[in-house]
């Protein structure tokens, strides 16, 4: 059962990325994040009450609250920024197939930083990773969308700070995570601090009578994003918590790294993007190359 939940997580996951893929096409990066770290600082809160009897760990310490909240910000607001860019740039497909980047980076980042060694199975992974992607993303055959020239690029570059966002956030959360803090309090103080620090962004910029216009004014693609929110954080994480307490959290982190390949035939029907075998290659590479530095 462990197997099959952590393998419909990346099924969740390939499906919210492509709804909010189509709701950041119609409101923008800015509104998408905004709106979703909302409803998601509102559910966790919820959940954290049904568990705790609280809405959240406010008898935390101090320093735990920094670290997830720092943590929070950078992997939150300042990564998903990058990636909901790249979602209106080269779509769900390309966008998840660069977040694969993540634990290769968080794994460079804390051998630099943090002083824990690199195995020679990690490394391998490393290049065969990097390659796999470097193969997809060079793909002379390749046509993403509407993403021709230096719009592809650039779609290439955010979704490489958004893999980075994404993997220095963790390493930043696990110095709020140590002595056995909760998941589920640590995750609801990272949300509640990146929904907070977004939306006080939004009213100095002056943005948040215009972002609600916005939403208000398009009901219809409200849904992707409620949609994207249920696939996503609700159904998504609850399926990954399943699957990680019921077999080896190596072997649920693979199979919960799919979404790029589920996205390939979501890309090529739903989003009219033609690519060759190249990118199918390059694509089973980049996450056999994932797996590798997870199951080490």
């Amino acid at each position: 059962m462990g197997e099959l939940a952590a393998l419909l997580t990346s099924a969740c996951f390939s499906l919210s990325s492509t709804l909010f893929t189509f709701a950041t096409r119609k409101f923008g990066a800015m509104v998408i994040n905004r709106t979703r770290l909302v409803f998601a600082a509102v559910f966790l809160m919820v959940i954290h009450l049904i568990l705790y009897r609280r809405l959240l760990p406010l008898d935390a310490e101090p320093r735990r609250w920094f670290w997830l909240g720092i943590s929070g910000i950078v992997g939150l607001v300042m990564g998903d920024i990058f990636l909901f860019q790249a979602y209106a740039r080269i779509g769900a497909r390309l966008s998840m197939l660069m977040m694969s980047l993540a634990p290769v980076i968080a794994s460079i980042v804390a051998w630099l930083f943090l002083g824990e060694a690199l195995k020679t199975l990690e490394i391998f992974g490393i290049l065969v990773t990097v390659g796999g992607i470097t193969w997809v993303v060079l793909e002379k055959n390749a046509k993403v969308g509407e993403a021709p020239g230096h719009r592809y690029l650039r779609g290439i570059l955010l979704g490489l700070g958004a893999a980075t966002g994404q993997a220095l956030g963790l390493i930043l959360s696990k110095k709020g995570l140590d002595g056995g803090f909760p998941a589920i309090s640590a995750n609801a103080i990272r949300m509640v601090t990146a929904a907070t620090t977004m939306w006080i962004l939004t009213f100095f910029q002056g943005q948040a009578k215009a972002t609600i216009q916005q939403l208000t004014g398009s009901p219809r693609f409200v849904w992707f994003i409620l949609g994207g929110m249920f696939f996503g954080p609700v159904l998504g994480v609850s399926l990954s918590l399943f699957s990680v307490q019921n077999v080896d959290v190596g072997i649920a982190s693979t199979l919960m790294a799919l979404p790029p390949i589920f996205l390939l035939p979501i890309g090529y029907v739903v989003f009219k993007e033609r690519f060759g075998w190249g990118a199918v290659m390059g694509t089973i590479l980049a996450i056999a190359g994932v797996s590798l530095i997870l199951l080490v």
